[in-house]
């Protein structure tokens, strides 16, 4: 939804009531992830995709009638069917698609997710999305958790307990899911089922030298959805106008920059750190803090040669092959690249295929899914 938060901001500020639908639940070849949004607002405009393309009218349908009559809808889209060919699921893939109504007048709490969600502050938004027919929580019915309050109830104080620290501790995961209580927040397989959808700061890439391939990283980076940091000791090179793709220019040791930030807590497992100097008296105290460091990503460019002097280094320097062998090095998959574009598009695939488990391979060489079970891998970004 993170896409989306400029035109909602806009329609919020000018009262106008919208449909939320939220991809909630994914299966085998899904186009989008769960988490992925699309709005459409009462005069017919829509933000945002939850197919890709596929279900798209169809969602669009089931927004017009939220909007009509107020009350949420679930809907499920796959393979089977008449589905295939009403609404053009020909992916292989299945998705469960929430729909919910808000009124920007009546729903302050929305307004605080958009200003959230601008800030960088972690929040995650909790929506009923199953409910059994007796009393209780409906399908629609929300609570938005903070770090330190809430907003929003779900019915009873114990349910509301229960989904807070479950929705703080997917915030820490920075992952979305939908989680199963029973009616007094009992942690079970019941009916109730509430999609939390986690919405943390934009993770982190560090680029460290500040040469030309560092430029087309830092684009790439940021296209991927990264707050993209360049590090250089040199001053007259590590400049803005060289890099207005990064967020950041930092000039700075990159070996003590890096250490500081690891010190104050802001690396963390969906960090990418990209090692492009491949100059020794950079590179070696750099690799020995960030192989130590809960960076989930540490690459280094350079040749074969360069590398295995480099790791050399670093053994002498009392590093474990348990830490060296975190280290993507030289960097980058096999693509054949030679521009500095070419080079940072190799990296991005190998921090992705580092991120989902991928093998890097043409798919066309492949049998089974294509998308993988992101629960199976260890994540290196937010949904």
């Amino acid at each position: 939804m993170r896409d989306l938060v400029p035109d909602l901001r806009a329609w919020v500020a000018g009262g106008r009531p919208f449909a939320l639908a939220m991809v909630t639940r994914t299966w085998r070849s899904s186009p989008r992830p769960a988490g992925a949004a699309m709005a459409v607002n009462a005069d017919g405009e829509v933000v945002g995709s939850v197919s890709g393309g596929c279900v798209e009218g169809a969602v669009y349908d089931v927004a017009q009638q939220v909007l009509a009559d107020g009350t949420a809808r679930g809907a499920h889209y796959g393979i089977s069917g008449a589905d295939a060919f009403s609404v053009g699921l020909t992916c292989g893939g299945e998705l469960d698609v929430t729909v919910v109504r808000v009124a920007p007048a009546t729903d302050p709490g929305f307004a605080a997710v958009l200003d959230a969600i601008e800030a960088g502050t972690p929040v995650a938004v909790a929506t009923v999305v199953a409910a059994p027919d007796d009393h209780g929580p409906a399908v629609g019915d929300r609570r938005i958790v903070f770090a330190d309050k809430a907003i929003g109830t779900l019915g009873t104080d114990r349910l509301d307990d229960a989904v807070t620290d479950d929705a703080r501790g997917l915030l820490r995961a920075g992952r979305s899911e939908v989680l199963h209580y029973g009616p007094d927040g009992q942690r079970r397989p019941d009916e109730l089922e509430v999609f939390v959808a986690a919405f943390a700061p934009r993770p982190r890439m560090i680029v460290f030298g500040a040469i030309d391939f560092a430029r087309a990283v830092a684009r790439t980076g940021g296209f991927l959805g990264h707050h993209v940091t360049v590090c250089d000791a040199r001053p007259v090179f590590a400049t803005p106008a060289r890099f207005p793709e990064a967020d950041e220019v930092v000039v700075r040791w990159p070996h003590a920059y890096l250490q500081e930030e690891v010190d104050a807590g802001r690396v963390e497992q969906s960090t990418v750190l990209t090692v492009l100097t491949h100059d020794p008296k950079f590179d070696v105290p750099l690799l020995e803090v960030a192989l130590r460091s809960p960076a989930g990503y540490v690459g280094a460019m350079g040749s074969r040669r360069t590398h295995a002097a480099r790791l050399s280094e670093l053994r002498e320097r009392g590093v474990t092959e348990a830490e060296l062998a975190r280290l993507y090095g030289p960097i980058g998959l096999d693509l054949g690249s030679r521009t500095p574009e070419e080079t940072a598009i190799s990296i991005a695939a190998e921090v992705i295929a580092a991120r989902w488990g991928g093998t890097g391979r043409r798919l066309s060489d492949l049998d089974g899914r294509i998308h993988r079970d992101p629960a199976s891998k260890p994540s290196l970004s937010v949904p």
